[in-house]
């Protein structure tokens, strides 16, 4: 039996866990980038080419710079009308594609010394944790894409530190450690996005430890093994859902588990644009 597609409940999120793993992300990245700019071929490192079309790593950087530097900015504008609506996660998600690429070009790097490149980054992480230690994670504030809340608009911070700590790593090869919670909430906000963005349950997407849901319309399974399983890790389901890995890749390394007949996610990913 078919049954009509559900789009499954928005989740919360807990603004004190949310703080804490933006923290030990950020805390994660920064280190990178001071050892990075210390290094005596930190110019050469630093002009590297990224896997983000033409960025370079100290565009990386600068654009990163930049999206943790949003909050605070936000919060200072004009509060938005309480009677317009709140754009939510999903729906910020969905957008990213359009928001994130008008806005890559305002993110290329300035010239300085790479000491100058991880004091911004320093500075920006360091402007944001206090906003968001001083906030209130119900307020709304104004974003290019309309209302959002602090601490919805907190946890796409976390994505962006989440996913280009990624970035950085493939791009210089140092490896950025991931909170554990950071990875968590960014593994299971993106699983979210995709079972409401193909809504249904016909097929079971596992990402363990974190996240587990179905999507895709179809027969939906009620009991035993589902006939239609998805399965991967954490990172490499980042990786699929912002465009850093494409799906016909992931089968062919091995880097995903696919069984059954609709167990063929490349119509749904990428679910946000690859300019995050």
């Amino acid at each position: 039996m078919t049954a009509a597609p559900r789009t499954p409940r928005p989740r919360s999120y807990d603004p004190a866990k949310v703080r804490a793993a933006l923290d030990g992300q950020l805390r994660a990245v920064r280190e990178a980038v001071t050892a990075l700019s210390a290094r005596p071929d930190a110019e050469a490192a630093l002009a590297a080419a990224t896997r983000l079309d033409d960025w370079t790593v100290r565009d990386l950087l600068a654009h990163l710079a930049a999206a943790l530097k949003a909050l605070p900015d936000r919060l200072a504008e004009p509060s938005p009308d309480p009677a317009e609506p709140r754009l939510d996660l999903r729906r910020y998600l969905a957008s990213a594609r359009t928001a994130a690429e008008s806005a890559a070009a305002a993110d290329r790097a300035p010239d300085g010394e790479p000491s100058d490149v991880a004091g911004r980054l320093d500075e920006a992480a360091t402007r944001l944790s206090d906003a968001v230690a001083t906030a209130d994670p119900a307020a709304p504030l104004p974003t290019a894409l309309g209302p959002m809340t602090v601490l919805d608009y907190t946890v796409t911070r976390l994505l962006e530190a989440v996913v280009h700590a990624d970035d950085l790593t493939a791009a210089t090869g140092i490896p950025v450690a991931h909170d554990r919670q950071a990875l968590a909430t960014v593994t299971r906000l993106l699983a979210d996005a995709l079972a409401a963005a193909a809504p249904g349950g016909s097929v079971e997407v596992r990402v363990p430890p974190f996240a587990v849901v179905q999507c895709v319309a179809g027969p939906r399974h009620t009991r035993g093994t589902p006939p239609n399983v998805v399965e991967t890790d954490p990172l490499t389901w980042i990786r699929l859902a912002t465009g850093r890995l494409n799906w016909a890749d992931a089968i062919e390394n091995a880097l995903v588990g696919a069984s059954g007949e609709r167990a063929d996610l490349s119509a749904q990913l990428p679910l946000s644009g690859r300019s995050l």
